[in-house]
């Protein structure tokens, strides 16, 4: 496949190696229907399993299949960024290799693409996930379309289509960590959101523990606004009004009643709360302090091992 790609498949990988061959099958079957040039890049984020393997097999048996290996894993976000280094394709499709968004979708993404859109986002009907998923993953939606402005019911799907000029400004973007729907929202005007399948996950484990979803929403809230950092600034404004509001009634008690020491546990309950709305506050700037550290040193967000194109 000698012609420039008009498409670019991108899907980052994490010991998916029982899901690579029916995954390769449904791309390359939805992509062919298409009937444009594409090409299919996979980001081997450190698996451990025969993954790798499997890609290089598909890179030598299929034309436009291209593999990017990592020396270890850094996360689905930092796979698609070394994804977008090298795509070449008009059209920017980005999927995840569980098999759980069909493939099949992905001629609507094109086609909404070719209406003219910038970014084609999607949420999933009849989503097959846990009840903690579900209700982390609105958390997150809640708080991405009030942050970028944008306000899209499933921030979470990663079956979602660019324009080249999105991702050619998400590529100027070097911050360590980010979270690439907001990203690419804040570079693009017309934005659309579409309906797709959600399939069951057949095969594997998925790879977002509590953790994980933890420091998405960090990494989501301290990468695209000041909003906790200042609400720590209002809280500890508030919090000071009400210390100097109840010691003038403690002072003014005092005159009418007289010394007491019924009220120290009260004070002493009053004080650990305190304290804890102070550590809270020191964890938040913590968190934009670490960030600006990272950023500071410039280190690279990823390192390549393996490229075959």
């Amino acid at each position: 496949m000698d012609t420039k790609p008009y498409i670019s498949v991108l899907i980052p990988l994490l010991n998916e190696q029982d899901s690579l061959p029916e995954l390769q099958q449904r791309i390359r079957d939805a992509l062919e229907g298409i009937g444009k040039p594409y090409e299919i890049i996979y980001i081997n984020d450190g698996s451990i399993d025969n993954t790798q393997r499997i890609l290089e097999d598909f890179h030598e048996r299929f034309p436009g299949v291209k593999v990017i290996e990592f020396n270890r894993n850094y996360g689905q976000h930092m796979a698609l960024f070394a994804g977008f280094q090298f795509c070449q394709g008009d059209i920017i499709i980005t999927i995840d290799g569980d098999l759980q968004n069909p493939p099949e979708e992905i001629p609507r993404l094109v086609s909404k693409m070719e209406e003219g859109y910038e970014v084609v986002a999607t949420f999933r009907k009849n989503r097959h996930d846990s009840f903690f998923r579900r209700f982390a993953s609105n958390i997150v939606n809640k708080i991405t379309s009030r942050l970028v402005g944008v306000k899209l019911k499933d921030y979470g799907c990663m079956l979602r289509a660019y324009s080249r000029p999105v991702i050619d400004h998400i590529n100027m973007c070097t911050e360590s960590s980010s979270f690439i729907p907001a990203l690419a929202n804040t570079f693009a005007r017309k934005i659309v959101e579409i309906e797709v399948a959600h399939e069951e996950r057949k095969k594997g484990q998925s790879k977002y523990s509590i953790f994980k979803l933890l420091r998405l929403n960090f990494d989501l809230m301290t990468s695209f606004s000041l909003l906790p950092i200042q609400f720590i600034g209002v809280l500890g404004s508030v919090i000071a009004l009400l210390g100097l509001f109840f010691a003038l009634f403690l002072f003014i008690r005092r005159l009418i009643i007289g010394p007491e020491s019924e009220g120290a546990f009260t004070l002493f309950g009053i004080l650990f709360f305190f304290i804890g709305i102070q550590i809270f506050a020191l964890g938040v700037i913590g968190e934009y302090i670490g960030r600006i550290y990272q950023e500071v040193r410039r280190r690279p967000r990823y390192i390549i091992k393996k490229e075959l194109f």
